[in-house]
C-alpha cells in the first residue's frame, strides 16, 4: 500500500508558523535598563494577530509595507499592525479576546478592544487604506502590512522605547532574530515592491530583501506617527503621491 503524501503548508500557514517560532525567539530574549517592561503582542494577542495573517493574500501580494515595532495603543493591544482600535474592528473586522503581558506596566494595561484610546499612526495608515481601497479584501489583495521588531519596550516611566534606542548587547540578537523573520515572510510572499514606513523600516528592507528578492524595488513612505511635524499635514496626501510617483499606485 502506498503511503499517503503529506499535506503541503499553505503559504499563510507559514507567515502563522513563521510568526509563532519568532514569538519564541523573542521571549527567551533578556532586556534591561533603561527598558524595564517588555510587551510581546504575538503571544498575548495570537488569535487576533493569527486572524491579520489569515487576511493575507500570498498569490497576488505584490507590495509589502513595514514599519518599526508596535504602539502602545495599536498593536500592543490589538495583535495588529498599526492596530488602531476602531480600524481593527470597522476596517479589517478583526475581534476576539486578548490576554494580558506576564509583567504589564501599570500606565499601559491591555485591554484590547475595549481600548478606548485611539493609535494617531494606525488611524491615519489604514485611514488612508480604507479611503482609497475602500473594503480590506481590496487592500489585501496586492498589500500587506507588517512590522520590523513585534515587541514593546517601555521604561519605567512607561515612556516607550524604540528598537534602534537599545543598548548595542541587548539589540543584535533582536536584530538577528526579526531580519532572519523578515527573510522568510518575504520569501514566502515574493513581493515585487517593498515599502518602508520610515527611514528605519527602509533601512530593514534594504539590509534584508537582497538576501531573498534583490529583484525588488525599495520605496519609503513618510512614516504617519504624530511626532513628526511632517506627518501633521496632509500625510495621506503626501504619502499618496509618493506612491503614485514611484508608480506603486
Amino acid at each position: 500500500m502506498s503511503k499517503s503524501k503529506s499535506p503541503i503548508e499553505s503559504p499563510v500557514e507559514a507567515l502563522i508558523d513563521a510568526t509563532m517560532m519568532l514569538s519564541k525567539r523573542v521571549d527567551a530574549m533578556q532586556f534591561g535598563d533603561p527598558v524595564t517592561h517588555v510587551y510581546n503582542p504575538l503571544s498575548y494577542a495570537a488569535d487576533l494577530h493569527h486572524q491579520y495573517l489569515r487576511m493575507c493574500q500570498p498569490a497576488s501580494c505584490k507590495i509589502v509595507l513595514l514599519g518599526m515595532n508596535p504602539g502602545p495603543w495599536g498593536m500592543a493591544q490589538t495583535g495588529v499592525p498599526f492596530g488602531e482600535i476602531a480600524a481593527v474592528r470597522d476596517f479589517l473586522k478583526i475581534d476576539g479576546v486578548v490576554a494580558s503581558p506576564p509583567d504589564p506596566h501599570p500606565k499601559r494595561p491591555v485591554v484590547g478592544m475595549a481600548c478606548e484610546k485611539s493609535e494617531v499612526s494606525g488611524r491615519r495608515l489604514w485611514g488612508l487604506f480604507q479611503k482609497k481601497f475602500g473594503t480590506a479584501s481590496s487592500f489585501f489583495k496586492h498589500h500587506f502590512v507588517l512590522n520590523y521588531c513585534p515587541l514593546v519596550f517601555m521604561e519605567s516611566s512607561a515612556r516607550n522605547r524604540t528598537p534602534d534606542k537599545l543598548p548595542a548587547d541587548q539589540r543584535k540578537p533582536l536584530d538577528e532574530a526579526c531580519d532572519q523573520h523578515l527573510a522568510e515572510y518575504l520569501r514566502i510572499l515574493q513581493p515585487k515592491h517593498l515599502v518602508g514606513i520610515g527611514v528605519y523600516a527602509e533601512k530593514c528592507f534594504q539590509r534584508v530583501a537582497p538576501t531573498v528578492c534583490d529583484d525588488a524595488s525599495i520605496h519609503r513612505v513618510l512614516h504617519p506617527s504624530p511626532a513628526s511635524p511632517a506627518a501633521n499635514t496632509d500625510w495621506a496626501g503626501k504619502v499618496t503621491a509618493t506612491m503614485i510617483d514611484a508608480g506603486l499606485w
